[in-house]
This record gives structure tokens, sequence and C-alpha cells, in this order.
């Protein structure tokens, strides 16, 4: 059946960022709520200025005042902002777009599409068996699939989550097909952070074609991002026939049946890692763990952001570095035996925790498959971080990136890998992918 086809994705961001401009009364009362202004140049300025300088931006009106524009550039995507607005506006959606719109007129991360989709082809090639690789990276062949679950990109860097994941929806007897890495990006990269719209537009039309490749009824989405993006930013933008949630949605949907399947009681003491920013995600992860017999929810202890990460809390690093400290100060103080995190950006921050060898760090998709009676995916990622010697780590890795085909220089993977594995690439760094250096396309 013929599908209509959308207006341009540069238009849609105009008329949204139009009829924002025009409902906003500049009150003031997102940034006031904001917990980033304090750690940068809107810190002393009047909440009505900081946000009027939004609105006029997207409006039209000439560049973005240097208080405005930090504020928009250092949105964590917490939502704080949204219940308070008065005229029930999405502020994070407002600075979504501002970010687009200034990126458009010069990116602050040029060539970041390249740099981390290369970073991430040798994250997971590190850590993958070819059959796992290729599954992750390669689109399968369309086909009638009632649900597809689809990765994103920068989740694979922790690709053991998206594994035991996919045990979950194995153990339900979904019938699901994957969709994920660079090559079914959401098109976040593209518009919101290189400023390249029609680039976007193409990239974003290709996940949702790729989706309804599969004529599914539910798409059920990992990365937090991707759900932001398709699911807030461009709210709107193209009709599909699929529901889009995320992946926790369907399990807490199940979770009477998962609960029969919850056969190994896990006598632990835990101490759970959330976010604000998708505070919905955070209590299914809840139920799901609470559904784990004997298991111990000491405390949960909420950040700011919707993620850890480039696209999330670390885009006000001072701040993340204060809530992260409190958090781990908090499982040391409680005695909690497991410190669980939620996405992949977050377990990538605090895996290196363990090495204190006060408590461990596992993902809560680790505790869910543990139940099960199965065994956990390898976490080769702490394994690397715990080695914390990067000539060992490129030897652990180098046969497994042979094995998916890659022919990484050791000396350039040592001297690079820790940049690589830091995701610099969202800071504006990486350039040892750039022509010109040396091995620069080893992917």
């Amino acid at each position: 059946m013929d599908r209509p086809s959308p207006g341009s994705l540069a238009d849609f961001l105009t008329t949204e960022a139009q009829a924002i401009a025009g409902a906003c009364m500049t009150c003031g009362e997102c940034v006031r709520v904001c917990p980033v202004i304090p750690y940068g140049a809107a810190t002393n300025a009047p909440a009505e200025q900081v946000v009027g300088g939004i609105v006029g931006f997207l409006g039209g009106q000439g560049e973005l005042d240097p208080a405005s524009d930090v504020w928009a550039s250092t949105c964590n995507g917490c939502g704080l902002c949204i219940p308070v607005c008065p005229e029930a506006i999405n502020p994070r959606k407002m600075l979504a777009l501002a970010s687009a719109r200034s990126a458009s007129r010069g990116s602050k991360t040029p060539e970041l599409f390249r740099r981390m989709s290369r970073a991430i082809r040798i994250m997971a090639a590190m850590q993958l068996i070819p059959e796992e690789f290729r599954r992750v990276f390669v689109p399968p062949r369309p086909r009638r699939a009632p649900i597809v679950f689809y990765l994103g990109c920068n989740a694979l860097r922790t690709p053991h989550l998206l594994f035991n994941s996919m045990a979950l929806l194995d153990a339900l007897g979904a019938d699901y097909e994957v969709v994920g890495g660079p090559s079914s990006c959401c098109g976040v990269i593209a518009t919101k952070w290189e400023g390249e719209v029609r680039t976007g537009e193409r990239v974003t039309a290709n996940a949702i074609d790729r989706f309804e490749g599969f004529r599914p009824e539910r798409v059920l989405n990992w990365c937090p991002t991707c759900q932001l993006h398709l699911g807030e930013t461009l709210e709107g933008y193209r009709k599909t026939a699929y529901e889009f949630d995320h992946v926790t949605e369907y399990l807490v949907g199940r979770l009477d049946l998962l609960r029969e399947k919850f056969v190994i009681p896990i006598p632990r003491r835990v101490i759970v890692h959330a976010h604000v920013g998708r505070a919905d995600i955070c209590r299914n992860v809840d139920l799901l763990l609470r559904a784990i017999p004997e298991l111990e929810i000491i405390e949960t202890v909420f950040e700011s952001g919707y993620t850890c990460g480039g696209s999330g809390c670390s885009k006000a690093p001072e701040l993340a570095a204060r809530e992260h400290g409190e958090l781990l100060a908090r499982a040391e103080a409680t005695g909690a035996d497991i410190l669980v995190t939620l996405y992949h950006g977050c377990h990538a921050t605090f895996i290196g925790a363990e090495a204190g060898g006060k408590f461990r760090v596992l993902n809560y998709t680790d505790l869910l498959v543990e139940a099960l009676g199965g065994i956990p995916h390898s976490d080769r990622l702490k394994e690397f971080r715990l080695l914390d010697d990067w000539q060992m780590i490129v030897d652990e890795g180098r046969p497994y990136l042979q094995a998916n085909g890659l022919d990484v220089d050791p000396e350039w993977l040592k001297q690079h890998g820790p940049a690589i594995f830091a995701s610099l690439e969202f800071k504006g760094q990486l350039d040892c992918f750039e022509k010109g250096h040396a091995h620069a396309n080893p992917a």
C-alpha cells in the first residue's frame, strides 16, 4: 500500500520551532527549574532573558546570545522543565530544535557521525564473535515480523546489554527482527549535532523504511536518545503503522509470565542508578527488578539528565561529576552488593567503579537473564576497563577484530583506543579518523 510522502524535515522543524516561539510567553519557569543553569554562562542572567533568546532565535531573529547558547548546548535532557511550563510547551524539545538550528550555522562537532560510526565498529568488533557482530551490523532481509528490536547506534559500544535483551525476548517467545548500527541511525547526529538537516532527513527515512519493511506491530527501542529524537522531537513528522515503545514497556507488559520464568533467586542488595529524564523507563526497570526472587532494592538514586554519556549528562560535566560521586558514595555507604546501571551510556560510565572492590557493577538486563536461569552475555567492555592496560586490551581484542574483518594496526589502537572508548568524538575530538592520519580508516 502506498503511503503519502512526508514534507521535508527542514519544513517540519521550522514549523515546530515557529509554533513554540509563538506560544512561549518567556516566563522563565523552565530556566528556573533547570539543573544545568548554575554550571554555565546563564547562571546570573535573568531567566526571562535566557529563554527569550531561545524563542527569538527559533523565530528567526539573529544569533543566539551567549547565555541562551550555553543553555541549549548543555541541556542534559532531564525534562524537569516540561511539567512547569504554564503554556504546556515542551522546553526540552524547544532546546533540541534550537540546537539543530544553531548547528546548521556551524557545528561544534563536525564529522561526528563518521567518527562515531568508526569508533562504534571498532569497539563492537573487539567484543563480539562474528555471528554476533553480523547480527547487530548487517540488516536482516525483510519479512513479516510482529516486532522489531531497534538497537540504535551507540548501544553497540556495550553490546552485551543488547544480547541480554534478546535473551529476554527469546524467553518470552517473541517473534522479532533486529535493526541497528550506524546504517540504521535515527538521524539525531546529522540533524541535531551536525546541523545537516537534509542528511538527517535521509537517515531518519532510511531507519523508518527499514522498520516498515517488516510490517511490525511494534518497534521496541533500546536507546534513550533514539526514543527522544523519533518519539519526541520528530513526533508527527511521519505517520507510521507501528507503535514505538521502549523495550522495557514490552517486558513489563509480560511481567506475570516473567515472574513464572524467574526461577533463580538472587539474594543480593542492590542500589539502582536512574535518570529523571525518562522516569517512565526507570519505573519499568524497578518493576522488573522487584519481580526477581530475593533481590532487595536498597535505594534508587535519580540523577538529572535522561542518560549518561555524550548526549546526556556529560553535556554538563560539573553537574554530572557531582551526581556520579554522590551515587558511588551511596553505593559504598549502604553496603550494596551491586550497583545496577540503566542504559549503555550509564553502564560505560560506572563499570570502572568495580575496580574498588566494594561492589559489583551490573546492568539490570544481567540480573534479569540470571533470574531466568541463563548466563548473561560476557561484558567484555568491563573486562577491558578493569584491565586498565592498553597493551593487554589490544592483545585481548585483536583476535576479535581480525575475526570480524577489521585489520587495525595494534600501535594505532594502543595510542587512540583510550579516546575511542571514551567517546571523545562527542567533544569534537577523535581526529585520528581524519584523512591524513596514519590508519585513519581502520574500520
